[in-house]
């Protein structure tokens, strides 16, 4: 038979054991609540980042400074786009409020750098007549181009669409660009390196360049170093990168990509050559964004002396 002392001691242990397990159970609940609300939270950021994040558009404007743009182009305003996705995250409505925007700041030229429609989509040819019809809306006074973009190889939806456009297409080929004078600049584009169809000097191959301001049009970033190693260019302007398409503010691009990580900002300056890299429009691989809404550039050139 226990004694008095032994039974108060069994019941001390078995007190104490209990209030081991309620503490396990405690800290138990306090983990699943927390497990549950980063889940919850990690579910709602990436609603935020599919339903909110993709849509919007900012106009991001910059001014560009040179003494080697001619008098003639002083204000000379151009709109840059890039990257549209189209049927991503970018659907009809969403291009029309585009193109609205694009006029309403009455460019001289607008330039597009690639990505007509990602290669996953399969449109149908409803969806191509409402890119074409949105895309001829688009108003410059002086000019329209056009490069591929890595995804515009896969089919043979970018040449549809732009052919039936005011677009000129520029395949590792030049332009000049005429605005009130005699002086020209001169506009060059090339093809995807992802795509093996990057030709820079056949793209760069105008005799009489030296003296001339130039536009670069390529669409991965990184081929920049390519290009200025061998010719001058004043203003380079890709896409590809979408800007990493999900940031952090103070870190900056978070996914980069192929031929798109040395340059995966929105701005360089490198040497005498100043560099621009469109954030995007719509989205690829992942529809998602983060502090980086969709996005059109828009460059006033500045004449500035010696």
């Amino acid at each position: 038979m226990m004694s008095r002392t032994e039974k108060q001691k069994q019941l001390e242990k078995q007190l104490e054991k209990e209030e081991k397990q309620e503490k396990r159970n405690q800290i138990l609940k306090i983990f699943l609540k927390i497990f549950f609300f980063l889940i919850l939270l990690c579910f709602l950021l990436l609603l935020y980042m599919h339903f909110i994040g993709t849509k919007g558009l900012v106009v991001k404007e910059y001014k560009i400074e040179s003494s080697n743009l001619p008098e003639n182009f002083h204000g000379f305003k151009i709109v840059h786009f890039s990257d549209l996705h189209y049927l991503s995250t970018i659907q009809k409505k969403d291009l029309e409020k585009i193109v609205t925007k694009i006029n309403q700041l009455k460019p001289d030229i607008v330039v597009f750098t690639g990505d007509l429609m990602d290669a996953k989509k399969t449109p149908t040819e409803e969806d191509l007549k409402d890119l074409i019809q949105q895309l001829q809306k688009i108003e410059a006074t002086t000019g329209y181009y056009a490069i591929k973009g890595n995804h515009d190889y896969e089919n043979d939806n970018f040449n549809k669409v732009f052919q039936e456009t005011k677009f000129k297409i520029l395949n590792n080929s030049y332009e000049l660009i005429y605005a009130k004078g005699t002086t020209p600049i001169l506009i060059t584009g090339v093809g995807s390196i992802l795509a093996n169809d990057c030709d820079i000097n056949q793209a760069f191959r105008y005799s009489e360049m030296d003296n001339l301001y130039t536009i670069s049009l390529l669409h991965e970033p990184d081929v920049i170093d390519s290009i200025i190693n061998q010719y001058p260019v004043d203003l380079a302007l890709a896409g590809h990168s979408h800007n990493g398409q999900i940031r952090f503010p103070g870190i900056g691009a978070i996914f980069k990509v192929k031929e798109g990580e040395k340059y995966p900002n929105e701005k360089y300056i490198i040497g005498n050559t100043s560099f621009y890299i469109s954030g995007g429009l719509g989205t690829s691989i992942y529809e998602f964004r983060w502090f980086n809404k969709p996005s059109i550039n828009f460059y006033r050139l500045v004449k500035t002396s010696q």
